[in-house]
């Protein structure tokens, strides 16, 4: 029970942070983008973070089992990777322009 207790918190984390802020963030008026794409980041990062942090904590010392521990590790391990992916792309160290072209090239040949 935990264990689906630990997955259904952090799936419901993953969707409200990778969909929902920024869905909350992009306010727009016709073309005109209303909304700072480095407050969405911020917030993004923050969530992350928290989350990261909040599975640590649990897998730390709330729960007992076993399974639940390395669970909530992966769930810790897997939010790091998230905030360093995220991180990374929002200053400028790797961008996904080599996806783009490739989904292009795809769509061309289709």
């Amino acid at each position: 029970m935990q264990r689906l207790l630990i997955h259904g918190v952090n799936a419901f984390l993953l969707v409200v942070i990778l969909i929902g802020i920024p869905a909350i963030t992009s306010a727009r008026f016709g073309s005109l983008q209303l909304s700072s794409a480095p407050k969405a980041h911020r917030l993004i990062l923050w969530g992350l973070a928290v989350s990261a942090v909040g599975n640590v904590i649990v897998a730390a010392g709330l729960v007992k089992g076993r399974k639940e521990r390395a669970l909530g590790w992966r769930w810790a391990l897997t939010f790091v990777a998230l905030f360093a992916v995220e991180f990374f792309y929002f200053n400028g160290y790797f961008s996904f322009d080599w996806l783009k072209k490739s989904l292009l090239w795809v769509g061309n040949r289709v």
